[in-house]
């Protein structure tokens, strides 16, 4: 027997925010694609396309485009006057390819790591298991280094988000008070060489796993900054890190436990010269553990890693004062991060 349920007693709450958390990857890929097909790329230089036009620059068939392009609108990556698409504010300014403040890079490298290891999260949930492994790297490098060219590539996408790191640290951060740094798994020297050219008196070191050195030297010199940016090789928890007046820990504490983040912190606190500051960016968790976006990174550290996830503020401010610094301030840091600065005391 059917049975026609009674409006007055449907369920009040609106299943709408449900729905659209189901479909939620959809727009990602929707982004994703239109990076790898060029959508953006063939809209710069304000050349405005209608869909066939469009799908002719791009290679796309021409029974997909419409509806592509017009989730693009609705998703604020394109415009459409008339027929006629054009890149948004939003798309022009980080996803035209060879731009300074270009992010497709990240893009790419957010597509090919994260959708096969969150696919597995349903059987990391029931094993406890890492299902990306790699003890260097927490996982996200995989086993990328292997392959130079694959390595590259990779890193490209991390120099994409480095740049707008760099030029926040290098604004938000009194440099004038030092002379000197070392970027902690500063890989090929990105984010370095980005704070030198902001701050022409400094003098960085990036202190990363031997085997970055090669690539390090490439970019670095490519760059010209041979003989501003150098590079030690070593781990972090068996070799020396190199002093300096700053010691910069970028995405590096949420890799481990907490007895190792200390050990770290321990060591780094040595490094740092007298008078000195530490910085330490992650997506840390706030304190009363609520923004689901935070929470979601440091699920994906579980998911990569046999001891990694992000943290809680306090608690960093709490090892930095067990390691011995002081004043430990935090700050958000592009709206995606957050930034601690410790000091330790003078001689």
């Amino acid at each position: 027997m059917t049975t026609t349920e009674d409006p007055q007693t449907a369920p009040a709450v609106d299943p709408g925010p449900l729905i659209k958390l189901t479909i939620a990857d959809c727009a990602a890929k929707v982004l994703h694609s239109a990076v790898t097909v060029g959508v953006f790329g063939a809209l710069a230089d304000d050349r405005p396309a209608d869909s066939a036009e469009l799908a002719r620059r791009t290679g796309m068939h021409h029974r997909m485009a419409p509806d592509f392009l017009d989730a693009l609108v609705g998703l604020g990556l394109l415009e459409r006057t008339e027929g006629r698409y054009r890149n948004s504010p939003l798309a022009q300014t980080y996803l035209v390819p060879d731009s300074s403040s270009y992010l497709g890079g990240f893009v790419e490298l957010t597509n090919e790591t994260l959708y096969g290891t969150w696919g597995r999260l349903t059987e990391a949930l029931r094993s406890g298991e890492p299902q990306h492994l790699d003890p260097d790297k927490g996982g996200f490098v995989g086993d990328r280094h292997k392959d130079p060219a694959k390595m590259k590539r990779f890193l490209a996408g991390l120099d994409a988000y480095s740049d707008r790191m760099g030029t926040e640290l290098a604004r938000c951060v009194d440099w004038g008070r030092h002379s000197s740094f070392v970027d902690l798994g500063g890989a090929r020297g990105n984010l370095a060489a980005v704070l030198v050219q902001a701050h022409p008196h400094l003098e960085a070191t990036c202190f990363d796993l031997e085997r970055t050195r090669p690539l390090f030297t490439e970019h670095i010199g490519g760059l010209g900054l041979d003989d501003r940016v150098a590079f030690a090789g070593g781990d972090f928890f068996t070799d020396p890190i190199p002093s300096a007046d700053v010691v910069v820990l970028g995405h590096i504490l949420h890799g481990f436990h907490t007895g190792r983040r200390r050990e770290l912190l321990g060591r780094v606190f040595e490094a740092v010269r007298p008078g000195g500051t530490v910085l330490v960016y992650d997506r840390m968790i706030d304190d009363d553990r609520s923004d689901p976006e935070r929470l979601l990174s440091s699920l994906h550290m579980r998911l990569v890693s046999p001891d990694g996830s992000e943290y809680r503020v306090a608690d960093c401010r709490a090892w930095l004062r067990e390691a011995g610094f002081t004043d430990g301030i935090a700050e958000p840091l592009l709206g995606t991060h957050t930034l601690v600065t410790a000091h330790k005391e003078a001689a």
